[in-house]
């Protein structure tokens, strides 16, 4: 009989197994076997090859929480994550394993307070955990040291590679006190990962979990481009089209939950929100009716769906894109369990492909499986499927019911009952049911043929009890999304950079507010430091290119010559000298260069901008020498 290995088996001290109990955690995951005793002991480098959702937290947490248990007056650890969301998850997660005052935790990322995240980090931290674009933004500030940490963290790395985060990376890294241990955590190991371990690392081992032996795929996962105002429509075609639809809807916030549920409520389906405002009794009550299939549809937060394991759910819907593959993971484990078939379907708008193109590379890397793209059901098509399902309904009730119909299956009737033949039904007063009352039902059929044919009364009859689910007008239209992302695009040259303080947030404003477009319709910004790379509908573009040559109040602006047809930059092209390190990146891992406003107003983008406006001059000689120039040449 094979032994089973325990926590403590692994090296940990009475407190931090206490914590793990608190957690609830049984017995450590194969990667958690692999990587714990390393860290707790010896100062090796590991690089740990682990997939997504198997404890890789837990993995580096545990040893940190017992190996920092003194207040220090530097940061001991760093932990960089691939994004925000990620950043928060791990934070609380190591959090949720101390059992003291330490160590102490923050998280750093893009989209916070700069000035919170300084105050925290000055009152003392033991480990942080960040995103790498906020993590370096800290060190040019000098709001945090690396020189002394004692362990360097990578958690999904080959995410943050696949992002474009790199440089920022290997910067971080010669910042970094070099007798640190680093710990590399990656679901694959690509060259680029090898290279860092290589020129960073010295020498250090490489561990892996045992592949688990391969199952049959039985979640099938799709996606569909969409636009926002159309996703209730497709959400109800799919519904409909689905032979016992029984899912769980996802979205990312309490109010689309409920606004969402309140929607499906409105066009008559069993539906029920499930939220971080909900009461636990009433949580009680949502998914006793849930479980029970009282209730088929269950609209959820991540937060709030933590913790259900539901058995026979027939789809997952992921209304809202996830923040991280890892969130994606979590969310459609729920179907294709015990042997049954599951569908898992994500709704994707046209701004966010390139983030669909990352979910992608992770489910490719982490899940047996691949995401396939799928059209939204026609309206025809929905009618025809519930058509065929009310009547093989119909017909397997009458068949049950009404022996005497058992022919029906193949269009033939009992000669005596008039069905089919236009002749006038046998509908005789007195029928009687097995236990000789009077069969009511056969008397009403009586009244209602009357005189008429058996088809024309069942027709009416029919029309009015299912005519509403069958009504074409119950559906609305949905708009045809363009499916290549570069397509009545044009790519636009601006000269506005980041030592203007113009960032992605900062462009899409200023064009939603020069053209009165939606900032959603500026895309794919590159920024530079004296200029930026922006992609416009074609239409708001060559009006932005007239007001440009009209108004010298405005920035230089110019087609980039430089993209080919689909609107991207040429692999390997250069912006004016500069390498473009932020080309690739996703707009949401770009993030990490907003700034405070405080910070920017610091800098002096605010009134530089107010005496760019009204100063003609100054902005020809800027333009000859580049943004940057004229920002010298501004009085003081």
């Amino acid at each position: 009989m094979e032994e089973t290995i325990s926590f403590e088996d692994l090296g940990l001290d009475e407190s931090t197994l206490a914590a793990v109990e608190r957690k609830g955690f049984e017995t450590p995951s194969p990667i958690q076997i692999l990587a714990i005793p390393r860290l707790l002991e010896g100062d090796a480098n590991v690089i740990a090859k682990a997939r997504t959702g198997t404890g890789k937290t837990a993995a580096f947490g545990l040893p940190l929480v017992q190996t920092i248990r003194q207040k220090e007056a530097y940061v001991q650890a760093l932990v960089l994550t691939p994004t925000r969301e990620l950043a928060l998850q791990v934070c609380k997660e190591i959090d949720s394993f101390t059992t003291d005052h330490f160590p102490r935790l923050a998280a750093v990322y893009g989209g916070q307070s700069m000035g919170e995240q300084i105050r925290t980090l000055k009152k003392g931290v033991e480990i942080v955990v960040g995103t790498p674009g906020r993590v370096q933004d800290h060190l040019e500030r000098g709001t945090l040291d690396l020189s002394k940490i004692k362990y360097f963290i990578l958690d999904e790395a080959d995410e943050m590679l696949d992002m474009g985060f790199i440089d920022d990376i290997e910067h971080i890294f010669s910042t970094a006190n070099p007798d640190s241990r680093i710990l590399l955590f990656s679901a694959t190991m690509p060259l680029p990962i090898l290279k860092i371990a290589a020129r960073f690392m010295g020498e250090y081992e490489i561990v892996e979990e045992e592949a688990p032996a391969e199952a049959p795929v039985l979640t099938e996962q799709k996606y569909l481009v969409i636009r926002e105002n159309d996703k209730l429509e497709a959400l109800v075609r799919i519904i409909d089209i689905s032979p016992d639809f029984y899912g769980l809807v996802f979205t990312q916030t309490k109010v689309d939950a409920d606004m969402l549920t309140r929607r499906l409520d409105e066009r008559g389906y069993e539906v029920a929100a499930l939220h971080g405002d909900i009461s636990q009794q009433q949580r009680e009550k949502i998914l006793y009716r849930f479980r029970s299939r009282k209730t088929r549809i269950l609209v959820a937060t991540d937060v709030a769906a933590r913790g259900i394991d539901i058995e026979g759910l027939t789809h997952v819907i992921n209304y809202s894109l996830p923040f991280d593959s890892s969130t994606y993971i979590h969310r459609i484990g729920r179907t294709g369990r015990a042997g049954a078939y599951g569908e898992a379907i994500t709704f994707v708008r046209p701004d966010e492909r390139r983030k669909l193109e990352h979910l992608k590379s992770a489910v490719r890397k982490n899940v047996k499986g691949s995401l396939t793209e799928m059209q939204v059901p026609t309206v025809e098509k929905v009618l025809s499927v519930k058509r065929d399902r009310l009547f093989d309904t119909m017909k397997a009730s009458l068949l049950h019911s009404v022996p005497d119909l058992s022919d029906v299956s193949d269009g033939t009737y009992p000669a005596n009952t008039g069905v089919g033949n236009g002749l006038q039904p046998v509908c005789p007063d007195g029928i009687s049911t097995a236990s000789g009352e009077e069969n009511i039902f056969a008397r009403m059929a009586a009244e209602l043929c009357g005189d008429r044919p058996a088809e024309t009364v069942l027709a009416s009859v029919l029309e009015v009890v299912y005519g509403r689910q069958l009504d074409a007008s119950r559906y609305g239209e949905i708009t045809p999304v363009e499916r290549n992302l570069g397509d009545g695009q044009i790519r636009l040259y601006v000269q506005l950079g980041r030592r203007d303080g113009y960032y992605p947030r900062e462009l899409a404003a200023f064009f939603s507010r020069l053209l009165r477009i939606p900032p959603r319709q500026v895309d794919r910004i590159d920024t530079a430091d004296t200029f930026s790379l922006v992609s416009l509908p074609a239409t708001a573009a060559k009006e932005a290119l007239e007001k440009s040559k009209r108004d010298k109040s405005l920035p230089h602006m110019h087609i980039d010559v430089k993209a080919d047809g689909s609107g991207e930059n040429r692999r390997g092209g250069r912006f004016r000298g500069e390498r473009n390190r932020f080309s690739g990146h996703r707009n949401e891992s770009n993030r990490r260069l907003f700034d405070s406003v405080e910070e920017r107003n610091k800098h002096g983008r605010d009134s530089s901008r107010r005496r760019f406006a009204g100063d003609t001059e100054s902005f020809r000689k800027a333009v000859s020498g580049g943004a940057s120039a004229y920002k010298r040449k501004l009085p003081r």
